[in-house]
């Protein structure tokens, strides 16, 4: 999934919102990452590089345009442990207790039922793995999706407990987002 409206940022916007390289923080090399909802793959992209060639990087979107611009990037820069595919995150279960970091990059409030994404993300995290949540802060501001789909530090503190999971650190992430992360 894709962030609502398909709203898409380029880098020097990204750098000036929020470090990205501090949302990856803890993602080593040979670790396997999981991007649900990656768009276009910014995010798949820093996280290839950083988990190199022994790490696997697996990325999910609806949108089979941004999956394409994604495997395109990928080729373009040489990345060959990438496995992309167009699906629902719904229905995806990648694999059972193998990804070590799995990321929702500002769009939790986009998918149909994030309660079963969030299940789903249970079953393919091992047991000392993390979720991250970038997201957009619940204020107004004149970019982004709406206020009103947003979803608030509380209310995703509340659904990745009622998956399972436990929240270790809610952050600010510069000006318009925070960051949560938890574990099983």
């Amino acid at each position: 999934m894709s962030c609502h409206g398909r709203f898409s940022l380029d880098e020097a916007t990204r750098r000036s919102w929020y470090n990205p390289d501090a949302i990856l923080v803890g993602l080593k090399s040979g670790m396997t990452f999981a991007d649900i909802g990656c768009g276009d793959g910014y995010f798949t992209v820093l996280a290839a590089k950083k988990v190199g060639a022994k790490g696997k990087v697996y990325a999910v979107d609806i949108d089979p345009s941004g999956v394409e611009k994604l495997k395109n990037k990928a080729k373009a820069q040489g990345l060959t442990n990438i496995a992309a595919q167009v699906a629902e995150a719904e229905e995806t279960v990648l694999c059972r207790g193998c990804v070590d970091f799995i990321l929702f990059s500002m769009d939790l409030h986009d998918f149909r039922d994030p309660a079963k994404v969030l299940f789903n993300a249970k079953e393919m995290l091992n047991p000392n793995g993390l979720v991250v949540d970038l997201d957009w802060k619940k204020t107004p501001m004149p970019f982004g999706p709406p206020v009103t789909i947003r979803f608030s530090e509380e209310h995703v503190a509340g659904l990745l407990r009622k998956a399972g999971f436990t929240v270790v650190d809610v952050g600010e992430a510069g000006p318009y987002h925070y960051v949560m992360t938890a574990r099983h």
